[in-house]
Parts: structure tokens; C-alpha cells; sequence
């Protein structure tokens, strides 16, 4: 390696003995400056011991902290030019917070046509803004219109005006309660949500888990000043499920993959749910997004999704609506 060509994203996962993901996601958070010489991304060794350097005075995150770490992906997306059309030596973006767009970016960057490419830990509602930007290139769905019971359509419609898009199907999930083991408080039902001895930790604003909260309570009619601990947000799925083991409320909604990865935690199922790939029907054609499509429908990566478990992949891969 050259002196001045700089250190690869691998070089300084090993060196910081972290993930190259993590490697990525630091750069994305803006607390790791970074370059691109042709496609590949370049770290200057000084960098990587400022970053040290400011890591050692770091102390206990605060709640207020983490949020500002969430919503930094919003702000360095904000100050992106939109990008380019014809070529992907810019960034490729997919957008959204599930394991399997870690093996959907794996299995991409293996692929014959496809491209190393970042992801961006935002919502549904916010994902689809930056694609509609153009920052991002692929947004990911999960949004319930409670008016019409369909997933994801109506909102692509609503945040793209007239942006001709490609909606491809992930997989569906089944999103529910997570009630302390055992359940003792009983709760089962969206009304429980609004009783006194409930105590709820909610999702931030913009992710398809809020959306589903925000309908359901629209629908029956449930204000939300009624619910104890509405206002108090986790950041993740993980998170949320994690402060119920707690003991740092009853109850939170979320998917249920999370709650077979944390202890103490039950699982009441409430609703199905479609996740879905969107994409601008002006990119569909082009290599990368070709690729996407291939691997989705491959038998590799739906073996690897089911060795994960979690999903149900009946429809995987298909396109659902495009206009």
C-alpha cells in the first residue's frame, strides 16, 4: 500500500478491532472522515487516531445523546447533493433498520453486477423522503394506511408525487407486543395501552412501528396523553424490547425476531405486516438494481433468510405494484 493512498475500510476495521460495518456506519455518522479514491473508500491514518483520541474522553451516553446519533443520518443525508443517475461511484444507499438488508448488502457486493453499498438506519417515513430527494437510492417499507389496510402503496404515492417507483416485496413479519414474561399485567389488546397500571415505551417518530401505533390509536380512537410513557422513545426494535426486560415499562411494540433475541421478554402477536424494497422505476433497469432483484429471488439468499428465521418468504422477490 502506497503512504498517501490511505487505509481501506477493512484495514481500520482491524485496527479499531471492530466490524467493517461498523467502519461504515461511523463514516455515515460523520465521526470518521473518509474519501473515495475511484469506488473505494479511504481512511487517512491521522484520522483514526483523532477518532481514538476523542473516544477516550467519551462518557456515558445519554439518552439525549443517542438520539442526535439517530438523527445524524437525516442531517448528513440533508447536506448530500442528489446522486447521479448514470454511474455509482457515488455512494449506492439502501435505507432501513432489518437484518436481512445486512445479507441483502453482502450477498450484493459478491454479485457479478453489483457494488459495495451503505446503509442508512432511518425509518420507513424518512426513507422514503430521502429517496424522493434523491439522496438515497433504495428505500425499505413497512407502513400501514389504516384507512385501507394496505401496506406501503399508499404511502409511496403520497411521499413520491409523481415519481414513477418499483414496489419489490422483502418478506412479512409479525409485529406485536413485548409483555414481560408471563405476561402479568395482562395485556393483550391495543386498549390495555391506555390503562393506568401500563407504563409503554413508544418508537420514534418516522419508523413503521410508530405508524402502526399512531393508526391503531387514531382508529379506536385511544389520545395518546392517555398513554403512560408515549412520549418516551427507543431508537430500535432491540431497544425497546430490551427496556421491557428491564422493567422500564410493561409494554412495547415491535417485530418478533427482537423478542426471540432478548430474555424475559414474551411475544404477543398482533399484527402482519409486508416489507417491502422501494425503488425509482427510472433505476430499475440499471445494473445494481438488476442485481438486487436477481439475488432476492435467488436460492441463497432466501436460505440463508430462513436459517435466520423470523420471516415468512412466500412472495419474496416479487414485484408488487409499479406505476
Amino acid at each position: 500500500m502506497e503512504a498517501n493512498s490511505g487505509l481501506t475500510t477493512q484495514e481500520v476495521a482491524q485496527i479499531l478491532n471492530i466490524s467493517k460495518n461498523t467502519v461504515y456506519e461511523l463514516i455515515k455518522r460523520g465521526e470518521l472522515p473518509s474519501y473515495r479514491v475511484g469506488r473505494k473508500v479511504r481512511i487517512d491514518a491521522i484520522d483514526i487516531e483523532e477518532y481514538k483520541n476523542k473516544s477516550r474522553t467519551n462518557t456515558k451516553p445519554t439518552r439525549t445523546s443517542l438520539e442526535k446519533t439517530n438523527n445524524s443520518n437525516i442531517s448528513l443525508l440533508n447536506s448530500r447533493t442528489s446522486l447521479p443517475n448514470s454511474n455509482y461511484k457515488s455512494d449506492f444507499i439502501i435505507c432501513g433498520q432489518d437484518i436481512l438488508l445486512d445479507v441483502l448488502t453482502r450477498h450484493l457486493e459478491q454479485h457479478p453486477n453489483g457494488l459495495q453499498a451503505l446503509r442508512c438506519y432511518i425509518g420507513s417515513y424518512n426513507g422514503l423522503v430521502e429517496l424522493y430527494r434523491g439522496n438515497v437510492n433504495i428505500a425499505t417499507a413497512h407502513l400501514l394506511d389504516a384507512d385501507t389496510g394496505v401496506y406501503n402503496i399508499p404511502y409511496v404515492r403520497r411521499i413520491l408525487p409523481g415519481v414513477p417507483c418499483v414496489i419489490v416485496h422483502l418478506v412479512c413479519r409479525m409485529q406485536g407486543f413485548y409483555v414481560a414474561k408471563g405476561n402479568p399485567k395482562n395485556i393483550t389488546t391495543w386498549e390495555d395501552l391506555a390503562r393506568p397500571d401500563v407504563l409503554m415505551i413508544n418508537r420514534e417518530k418516522g419508523c413503521g412501528v410508530r405508524v402502526l401505533i399512531d393508526e391503531y390509536l387514531c382508529k379506536l380512537e385511544i389520545p395518546w396523553q392517555s398513554i403512560n410513557g408515549y412520549e418516551n422513545e427507543a431508537l430500535s426494535h432491540l431497544a425497546a424490547a430490551s427496556a421491557v426486560a428491564r422493567g422500564d415499562a410493561d409494554v412495547a411494540v415491535g417485530n418478533e425476531k427482537a423478542a426471540l433475541q432478548v430474555q424475559y421478554v414474551q411475544f404477543i402477536p398482533r399484527q402482519k405486516e409486508r416489507y417491502d424494497l422501494v425503488i425509482k422505476k427510472d433505476d430499475i433497469n440499471k445494473p445494481p438494481f438488476k442485481a438486487i432483484l436477481e439475488i432476492l429471488n435467488s436460492k441463497e439468499f432466501q436460505e440463508e433468510l430462513r436459517g435466520i428465521g423470523g420471516y415468512d418468504m412466500s412472495d419474496t422477490g416479487k414485484i408488487v405494484t409499479q406505476r
